[in-house]
């Protein structure tokens, strides 16, 4: 075979464009991640989504408060994503040095275990200001997918979450500097992540990258499927429902975009797993998929939950959608003017 002919595969694939994960780089320990700017452009959406909501009266709150309620949000995914991690994927690492569970900057945050805390976050601020929880459920589901497509460009950008070994015939498979193949050829496993970025981003610009990318495996690119899925397919989802409810000028029982939005989730993820690289904990030489639930992944165990969540929430739904909507609940009593001191 000739040496054009063994090169043909890599030169007509698509290469992995890599950017360094680091926005804005400081001086010290404080950097500014395309991770992190990714959440606050899925934050601020999000903020502007229920802001939009709530002013055409499908969300049932005064738009002034909206901001309260995505400060809320905030703290529920990034506690809950943070506990989730833990306790679904790295409990013994935890166990073993407890503090890293501060450590965000390290990386590791669990969707699943967002999920939950956005749960409670939603559920604490629905009593507090007497809303109806599935009203502002229905509202989190709305702005979610814009969220959620932002934050997987950013494991993309981070080369994180890569899918498995793909085969060669296929067009838009991928080449990551991040593959432990890859990795252990630069000479960077071990190495702190910002020296392993850096590490990368010499490798690329001096050549060394191109000269070893040969010899590393190609990859699903899953964080584009999970872009395309979890974040375009389930927004077109939710958002072509709520287009179609407002154009027959009617409004359907609470908790159908929160149904819609779990099970179109937990379908798109467990989906996804088949083609996403199982987590390293998971897997042994006896178990090469990293399974935890007879033949489903970890990923696919938790989206299991939330699907059969989404089919009571649209079963719930359904059987109520002859129901008059539910009153609002009663406003907090009203306190006299406080007197000043004589």
């Amino acid at each position: 075979m000739s040496l054009a002919a063994a090169l043909a595969p890599v030169l007509l694939e698509i290469r992995y464009p890599w950017l360094d994960p680091v926005a804005l780089d400081f001086p010290g320990p404080l950097d500014v991640r395309w991770y992190g700017l990714m959440y606050l452009v899925g934050f601020t959406i999000g903020y502007f989504v229920l802001r939009h909501l709530a002013r055409q009266r499908f969300l049932e709150v005064d738009p002034a408060v909206v901001g309260d309620f995505v400060t809320a949000l905030v703290v529920g995914v990034i506690v809950g994503g943070r506990l989730g991690y833990i306790l679904f994927y790295d409990f013994d690492s935890f166990l073993a040095n407890p503090a890293r569970i501060i450590r965000v900057w390290e990386g590791g945050l669990s969707f699943h275990g967002g999920a939950i805390g956005v749960v409670l976050a939603t559920a604490w601020f629905a009593r507090r200001h007497r809303v109806r929880l599935l009203n502002l459920g229905d509202g989190v589901a709305l702005g979610v997918p814009f969220g959620i497509f932002a934050v997987r460009l950013a494991n993309f950008v981070n080369g994180e979450l890569y899918g498995r070994v793909a085969s060669p015939d296929m067009p838009w498979a991928m080449r990551f500097p991040t593959d432990p193949v890859a990795l252990r050829l630069l000479g960077a496993e071990g190495l702190p992540m910002r020296q392993r970025e850096q590490l990368i981003g010499q490798a690329y610009e001096s050549g060394a990258w191109q000269a070893i990318m040969s010899q590393v495996p190609l990859r699903h690119p899953s964080q584009l499927y999970e872009a395309l899925t979890e974040g375009v397919l389930v927004g077109l989802l939710l958002w072509g429902a709520y287009w179609l409810m407002r154009r027959r000028g009617v409004r359907w029982p609470d908790g159908v975009f929160a149904g819609l939005f779990l099970l179109g989730y937990g379908l798109g993820r467990s989906l996804v797993e088949l083609f996403r690289q199982p987590d390293a904990q998971f897997r042994d030489a006896n178990d090469p998929l990293g399974t935890v639930l007879g033949p489903l992944t970890m990923g696919q165990t938790l989206s299991t939950l939330m699907i059969l969540a989404g089919i009571f929430l649209l079963y719930r739904a359904w059987s109520r959608r002859h129901a008059p909507p539910a009153p609002h609940p009663p406003p907090p009593p009203s306190r006299p003017p406080a007197r000043s001191a004589r």
